[in-house]
């Protein structure tokens, strides 16, 4: 396994998790204690461990195409497959998916968008993977050198993952949380805008 690499994997990965964690603690609201929490502390307790344990599970979710494109990429950069071969693994993985959930919370039409969604995420890992850089902050600047060629990357994701919520509002219908999604589209949208003024303020 190539250790450098690797390394840039690992950087990539800790990154997408930082960004699903800090969604998920904007998306998921802590209901407040009831007077029995508060006054007996194994069930506070149990009941923080539960908050954090629906956070942990949300973000995972949040994940599932961040992590299916970038171990895609890895694979195209360490083993030399090309992409059309990563891109055919990863629809064969979502084709599986659509017979094995349930009650139609899944569909064609969500996995097409998410398809899309993965396209762009393959080239931009293997870019950044591809770059030079001690720290993701780093690989970013070698990657896109101003931020507004990174601004132009994240709007045309951004579009592909609406492009996904929106599927996935029709496959749903009435049981879609509205409010939530928008939550999520917002909380996304502020974690990518302080991460765009982060790293190009070290250059300025």
């Amino acid at each position: 396994m190539p250790t450098k690499l690797k390394r840039k994997f690992d950087m990539i990965l800790a990154r997408e998790q930082r960004m699903a964690r800090f969604v998920a603690l904007q998306a998921i609201r802590p209901k407040p204690f009831s007077v029995w929490e508060v006054m007996i502390p194994v069930i506070f307790i149990l009941g923080f461990m539960r908050s954090r344990e629906q956070r942990e599970i949300f973000a995972q979710n949040l994940m599932f195409t961040k992590r299916m494109a970038l171990d895609a990429a890895y694979e195209m950069l360490s083993k030399n497959q090309t992409k059309e071969m990563v891109m055919g693994g990863i629809a064969a993985k979502t084709q599986d998916l659509l017979s094995t959930i349930p009650d139609g919370l899944y569909s064609e039409a969500i996995r097409q968008k998410q398809m899309n969604e993965m396209d762009l995420l393959v080239d931009h890992y293997c870019r950044l993977m591809d770059a030079d850089g001690s720290d993701y902050a780093a690989l970013v600047g070698s990657t896109y050198p101003t931020p507004n060629d990174l601004a132009a990357f994240l709007d045309s994701l951004g579009d592909a993952e609406r492009a996904v919520t929106q599927a996935a509002r029709e496959t749903l219908g009435s049981q879609t949380d509205d409010e939530k999604a928008e939550r999520i589209e917002k909380a996304v949208d502020q974690f990518r805008q302080q991460e765009i003024e982060a790293i190009y303020s070290r250059h300025t």
